[in-house]
């Protein structure tokens, strides 16, 4: 899947790297291009109120960052649960009507997870960067930012909100991207987790260096259907190399059961990132436990 860019950017300059991307013409082509070219426009009024030089200097004096990857080799639960602070979704609408970041994010933690997704997208997923903040002041976990990155703008933006790690898409960002984010992500002592959704975008992140974080989407981003085999067939084709690269590797969407767990496990994943199956529930936490009673 290709996901053309719009906004027409300058080269800019991040640390000692110089970044453009290419832009495209006509009407979003699906939900996640529409994403892409909305956010496009965000990230601009966000560079208004605050520019991204402004950004640098806020993070330079931040404690160091969690490990995230190191608490999933660890893992409270086998595999490690990444638990999703989540409002809404494009395809469900509103998961939880009651949605209170801080109750939900506290439940997680004492119900097991071993890291938290914040969701921090407004338009699309009801969600906000300051419900990252909100979450890092309550909890200890390591925290990954869901958001989607298309700027080095937006790495130094949830790093300045408390994120631990970040999340890549393959489906919207080139190799060049890919590489170059990877670079502002490990300079800023945080940890990558760069998401795929197919064999051709698996190949193209493991020909990346210094990548060690890979999340397999089981979610088809052109129907919003979910097919657990997705992170069977990938770790299947590609398991051998993944391990010769000590890479861990993270299946997202469609987790519900102790037997779906199993299942991806059993195919090689390390982890899980669950949300809509936990948040559905009275107690998010406790949801946790009964994944692996």
């Amino acid at each position: 899947m290709e996901i053309r860019r719009r906004q027409p950017n300058p080269v800019i300059k991040v640390e000692n790297w110089n970044y453009q991307v290419k832009v495209a013409d006509g009407e979003p082509r699906n939900i996640l291009e529409k994403i892409v070219w909305h956010k496009e426009k965000e990230v601009e009024k966000m560079r208004d109120r605050l520019s991204l030089l402004d950004l640098q200097k806020q993070v330079k004096d931040l404690s160091p960052c969690l490990d995230f990857l190191g608490a999933l080799k660890l893992g409270k639960t086998d595999p490690a649960v990444i638990a999703e602070v989540k409002k809404a979704s494009p395809s469900k609408g509103v998961i939880r009507e009651d949605f209170e970041p801080i109750k939900i994010a506290q439940s997680y933690a004492a119900g097991g997870a071993t890291c938290l997704s914040v969701l921090t997208d407004s338009e699309f997923f009801q969600g906000s960067f300051e419900n990252l903040s909100l979450v890092r002041e309550v909890v200890e976990l390591p925290l990954l930012c869901k958001e989607f990155i298309i700027y080095p703008y937006q790495i130094y933006l949830a790093r300045s909100k408390g994120a631990d790690a970040v999340l890549l898409i393959a489906a919207i960002l080139k190799d060049i991207d890919l590489q170059y984010f990877v670079k502002i992500i490990r300079f800023l002592g945080m940890t990558a987790l760069i998401e795929v959704h197919s064999l051709s975008e698996l190949d193209r992140v493991l020909g990346i260096d210094g990548v060690n974080l890979v999340g397999i989407n089981n979610r088809n981003l052109q129907d919003f259907s979910v097919d657990l085999q997705t992170t069977c067939k990938l770790l299947e084709a590609r398991k051998e190399k993944i391990l010769e690269r000590g890479i861990t590797i993270v299946s997202e969407s469609g987790l519900h059961t102790a037997e779906d767990l199993n299942l991806v496990t059993q195919a090689g994943a390390n982890a899980v990132l669950i949300g809509e199956s936990l948040l559905k529930q009275e107690e998010p936490g406790m949801a946790i436990a009964q994944l692996f009673t």
